[in-house]
């Protein structure tokens, strides 16, 4: 099978991206190894997105980017790709049932959250457990909440959530931070924010939401339950990719850097949202890098390939 571009990952850079390339005319493919939509599936309410007065799921979000994506023309496949390989120009992406070639690719495999690993996490994630309190926190508007980890993230994240929250406790592994230290004296100053300090989190307990916290002090040895409405965990997050680490111009943290047009160190390409290196990771974001590199796809694919037969120009086949 052939497609102008094939776009790996159907989260919303992805969706966007195949909006954007099914609109402009290509011949557009999005593969997805698990749901549509990625992370945002887990929101209950986002309300952030420009457009939407009032909150939607992250789900039901998700969905209408595809039927938009789907009325253009793009095609999805619930399979997951195994490999990436280059014939040339032409891009070859092998699935475990069939093999495809595209004149332009699209990474939007995204990232994940690195996770405590502790029991109720995962049952609680979306009830009270968020990786993003960007997303979440006006839902926690006068409510106590939690914040896990000690770096810039964990710490200007709980200094956003005291914006709404009445208390924010940040708990901390050790008996100090490791954000910079202009951050951390604003979070001492604050007097919404109390540090937990050398402490884990060994449980989050609850019913239907997220009701409190079972803490260990590595110090003391003592337990102690703190209740909390929701708990925001900050301990790293990881970029899915498995698929292009050994191949892709990566930062020291594995992301794929770009250009300001959403081009890899490879000729035709790309990567959009949370799999690339940027500042901020937000779904509105997201969908600008993957409209971003649909267009800049497009330009490439008629700089590069014969509009008719679809081949390589001749003068760079020929190199």
């Amino acid at each position: 099978m052939r497609y102008d571009v094939i776009i790996i990952g159907g989260g919303p850079a992805g969706l966007s991206a195949a909006i954007y390339a099914a609109r402009g005319g290509l011949k557009t493919a999005v593969f997805e190894r698990a749901i549509i939509g990625g992370q945002i599936t887990v929101t209950e309410d986002v309300e952030n997105y420009p457009g939407f007065v009032e909150p939607l799921s992250g789900f039901e979000l998700s969905e209408r980017m595809r039927t938009q994506a789907e009325r253009f023309g793009t095609e999805f496949f619930d399979e997951e790709i195994k490999a990436i390989g280059l014939e040339g120009l032409c891009k070859v992406v092998e699935t475990g049932s069939r093999t495809m070639r595209a004149k332009a690719v699209i990474l939007c495999t995204g990232a994940h959250p690195r996770r405590l690993s502790v029991p109720g996490e995962e049952p609680f994630t979306g009830r009270g457990v968020s990786y993003c309190a960007t997303c979440d926190g006006a839902l926690y508007r006068d409510k106590v909440v939690a914040v896990v980890g000690g770096g810039d993230s964990a710490v200007e994240e709980a200094l956003f959530l005291t914006r709404f929250a009445k208390k924010v406790y940040l708990i901390h592994r050790r008996d100090q931070l490791r954000a910079q230290q202009i951050i951390q004296q604003r979070a001492f100053k604050n007097p919404k924010v109390e540090i937990v300090w050398d402490s884990v989190v060994q449980k989050i307990h609850g019913s239907q939401i997220v009701e409190k916290l079972e803490v260990f002090n590595r110090k003391t040895n003592e337990i102690s339950f703190i209740p909390v409405d929701g708990v925001f965990i900050y301990v790293g997050i990881l970029p899915n990719n498995e698929l292009v680490e050994s191949r892709l111009e990566l930062d020291t943290f594995g992301f794929v850097i770009t250009d300001e047009y959403m081009h890899t160190n490879l000729p035709g390409i790309y990567a959009a949202g949370d799999i690339r290196h940027t500042v901020l990771r937000q779904v509105v974001t997201a969908t600008s890098d993957g409209a971003t590199a649909a267009w800049s796809a497009e330009k490439w694919i008629m700089e590069n390939y014969d509009d008719v037969e679809g081949n390589e120009v001749k003068e760079i086949a020929e190199q």
